[in-house]
């Protein structure tokens, strides 16, 4: 019988940057990892403090943004690499309004930290009424993150490769090992989950590009127009992504995939090549708060949900709130907690 205090069943942005708590804190666990990728690991990898849509901030922004850049650098003493990638998000206006939103929205002292107000003109691409950064903003190396950290957890003997079998779970054993505390990260798969399938979750489909560009751009910016062009490597870049809740078929959307093609040519004037189309679902909560919280019933039974579209910024911060909470009975904070839903007694 192998003893842990922890089983951690997912593999995206939630359950790695949970693991990374338990690694903090010397706390012995194993992670269920079925080999698929999830949603996490086919994001863009954008770290972004703006709705810029709306030219807006969003709850908690700078905290995480704090938390991320604190948990990198943690994370780099033991894989040996930082994935932050700080090359700050270029917003294209799309008219004249729109930039004077932008100086009107940068006088808002929530927004202040993030509008840059140098505005400027870029070569290659359609920028008539000129771009300008969002300050804070970045990416994530998603592949280097992801292949390092599994590559850590399989060297330490963390990893389990394996679908996980619910039959086989008990309250405080799973097949032979024994545990204190199980946390469920499982995405969209939560609704296969019995413990707890009843969670509102909605699948959320993107879809993205990754195209070979004619003329290469000569700066290493994420573009944003309506949606988001960076360099993946010396070959490829990545546009994207959709957002879809409704289509949640297991095939590539043509309509999603003409619609970023088009919005691609908006701002590129020279031809490209689409090599794939990928697409993921994303799990999104209609209040657009994460999930965290343990069952009525099985109270060592937890989950850790509903991170969306800002998976890296949510499972970061998010990640040390929960183990604050198992561990030295911390009180979520009520938007997140798990008991805003009325969970049956499963």
């Amino acid at each position: 019988m192998r003893n842990v205090d922890y089983i951690i069943v997912g593999d995206g942005y939630a359950a790695l940057f949970f693991a990374h708590q338990l690694i903090q804190s010397n706390k012995s666990f194993v992670l269920f990892s079925n080999g698929k990728k999830s949603a996490s690991q086919v994001s863009a990898g954008i770290v972004n403090p703006m709705v810029l849509k709306k030219f807006t901030t969003f709850w908690l922004a700078q905290e995480q943004l704090d938390r991320l850049n604190e948990t990198l650098d943690e994370i780099e003493k033991y894989t040996g690499n930082h994935y932050l990638i700080k090359e700050n998000i270029h917003r294209i206006f799309h008219d004249q309004k729109e930039k004077e939103l932008w100086l009107s929205k940068s006088e808002n002292p929530d927004l202040k930290p993030f509008l840059n107000l140098e505005f400027k003109t870029l070569e290659t691409i359609k920028n008539p009424f000129g771009v300008a950064s969002v300050d804070q903003s970045a990416r994530l190396n998603v592949e280097g993150f992801f292949n390092d950290f599994k590559h850590y957890l399989k060297t330490n003997d963390f990893l389990i490769q394996e679908n996980f079998n619910y039959d086989s779970l008990n309250d405080h054993s799973y097949g032979d090992i024994s545990f204190k505390n199980i946390v469920f990260c499982e995405g969209i798969g939560v609704k296969n989950n019995p413990f707890f399938s009843e969670i509102p979750v909605i699948p959320n489909k993107g879809h993205h590009l990754k195209v070979r560009l004619s003329e290469k751009l000569n700066h290493q910016l994420t573009l944003k127009k309506k949606h988001f062009l960076f360099p993946l490597n010396e070959e490829f870049y990545y546009y994207g992504g959709t957002y879809d809740p409704n289509f949640r078929s297991e095939e590539i959307d043509e309509f999603k995939k003409e619609e970023l093609i088009t919005g691609l040519q908006e701002f590129y004037p020279h031809d490209f090549q689409v090599e794939e189309v990928n697409f993921g679902f994303r799990p999104t909560v209609k209040d657009r708060r994460p999930i965290l919280g343990n069952h009525p019933k099985h109270q060592n039974f937890y989950m850790f949900n509903g991170l969306g579209a800002r998976g890296i910024l949510n499972g970061c911060y998010f990640a040390k709130e929960l183990f604050q909470h198992i561990e030295f009975e911390q009180p979520l904070i009520p938007e997140v907690d798990l008991k805003r839903f009325n969970l049956e007694q499963n």
